[in-house]
């Protein structure tokens, strides 16, 4: 049997095993989406980071490493870190508010009482949860067809019924425990390799040398060239990164899952371990570019160096941990959607929850299936998704007391001015193009809020 199939079966087993053998099945939708409230900052903080290792994660970090040296991996690793730590008092703050509270559009609804600003904020949070299930799909199976020999379409499908199998079992409790799981080893392999290729791959000095990329000209956040990747990706990736998850259910769930007084130290810890990972990856990335390799397929650079520059049998424990990684931001999505289906339906049952997440799933097969998306573009564009509904959901919870007809129209022209901006500018490579769009989907929602407010006479106080 093909090695990569028995990594794939042995994952299944191992995530399956432990969450029948460490959860009981849930009846109870309260119970599937948000826990007893009680889960200790250990595993949550396992959990947290885990979820936040998207596939950008794992591929773009070293590829933006490789090409773009330095400059590159700090204007991803700088705001991904960032954003978690930012987002604490934020948490802190909701779960103060609504004790009870499940999704961010529940607390949405609950301030204002509108039902349309309920449905853009779920229209936001299921559009990005599709999106992320789709770009993890699109980066996992791109490596697992290459390897099995299963085609692309197929493997996205294997890949997703593995990521339901253990969901639907006992929902967020067997995505939690699967996520701190997950990131042990993920934690485990991705410093193992760096500290493996820093030995064999020439040492510091040759990761020194990458400091500058592939091209030698990257080594710098102020030089030309660190302005210029500063404007075309450091930019829009802060600011999507930053709004990351306050646009993202995946976190606002584990706010009211933690125990309430441990919500800081769940997060913070949370944060720092993430970044241990794409530093890891990012430090290939440079060790790729320190001694001149010529990558093949830029979007799996990281495997195309493990390949050359470590032992056949390293692809295991590789692909154990890129599964890890995808298909733990996978099963976050499906608990993150069944629990908006609390705000959908006024009956709701364990049967929607459970019917939600294969429509989740069937959907983001779609996604992964488009002719010609990368991750890269993917990322930028959720990312920029996400800047939708920061301001209005910041400024609601620092007391600021909007009207809803301003929040609507707000998230709206972000959506339909500032993300067609940016993808034109990430279709087209056009740098200022992105910036503006970057910049124009978050200050819009915010800027008009405020003005229909002011115009309609509302309380600020």
């Amino acid at each position: 049997m093909n090695y990569t199939l028995i990594v794939l079966l042995s994952y299944t087993a191992v995530m399956l095993g432990a969450t029948v053998l460490m959860t009981k099945k849930e009846k109870s939708v309260e119970k599937f989406c948000i826990g007893d409230r009680n889960i200790g900052w250990r595993t949550s903080a396992l959990s947290i980071a885990a979820t936040w290792i998207w596939a950008p994660a794992l591929f773009t970090s070293t590829e933006n490493a490789y090409t773009n040296g330095f400059a590159g991996l700090f204007w991803f690793l700088a705001p991904n870190v960032l954003c978690l730590i930012l987002f604490i008092p934020f948490a802190k703050r909701v779960r103060e508010e609504m004790p009870e509270g499940i999704t961010l559009s529940g607390y949405m609804y609950k301030k204002y009482r509108s039902k349309s600003v309920k449905n853009i904020y779920l229209f936001q949070l299921c559009v990005l949860s599709t999106l992320s299930t789709g770009v993890q799909l699109l980066a996992g199976s791109k490596i697992l067809s290459i390897l099995t020999g299963i085609p692309f379409s197929t493997m996205t499908v294997f890949m997703a019924a593995i990521a339901f199998s253990y969901s639907q079992f006992s929902g967020i409790r067997a995505s939690i425990l699967t996520d701190a799981i997950q990131m042990i080893f993920m934690l485990a392999i991705s410093t193992g390799f760096v500290a493996f290729g820093i030995n064999n791959g020439g040492g510091m000095e040759t990761l020194l040398i990458g400091l500058r990329g592939a091209a030698g000209d990257a080594g710098g956040l102020f030089s030309s060239r660190g302005w210029e990747i500063f404007l075309g990706f450091g930019l829009p990736t802060t600011i999507g990164l930053i709004s990351g998850p306050f646009g993202d259910q995946c976190f606002w769930q584990r706010a009211f899952c933690v125990k309430k007084d441990r919500i800081g130290r769940a997060f913070l810890v949370g944060a720092l371990l993430f970044g241990i990972v794409p530093l890891s990856m990012g430090g290939l990335g440079f060790i790729g570019a320190g001694i001149g390799y010529t990558a093949v397929d830029i979007g799996i650079i990281n495997f195309e160096l493990i390949s050359t520059l470590f032992p056949a049998w390293a692809v295991i424990p590789f692909l154990f941990m890129i599964i890890s990684g995808l298909l733990s931001t996978i099963d976050s999505n499906l608990c993150a959607v069944s629990s908006l289906t609390t705000d959908i339906f006024r009956k709701h049952t364990l049967r929607k929850t459970k019917l939600s997440m294969i429509l989740l799933l069937v959907i983001g097969i779609a996604v992964a299936n488009i002719p010609g998306l990368t991750v890269t573009h993917l990322f930028l564009m959720y990312g920029t998704l996400r800047a939708s509904t920061l301001l209005p959901t910041i400024l609601t919870l620092k007391g600021v007391r909007l009207v809803p007809q301003g929040i609507v129209a707000g998230v709206i022209s972000a959506m339909s001015i500032g993300l067609p901006v940016f993808g034109y500018g990430n279709i087209k490579g056009i740098v200022g193009c992105k910036t503006v769009g970057s910049l124009l989907t978050v200050i819009l929602s915010g800027v008009i809020a405020l003005a229909v407010t002011e115009k309609r006479g509302g309380n600020h106080g």
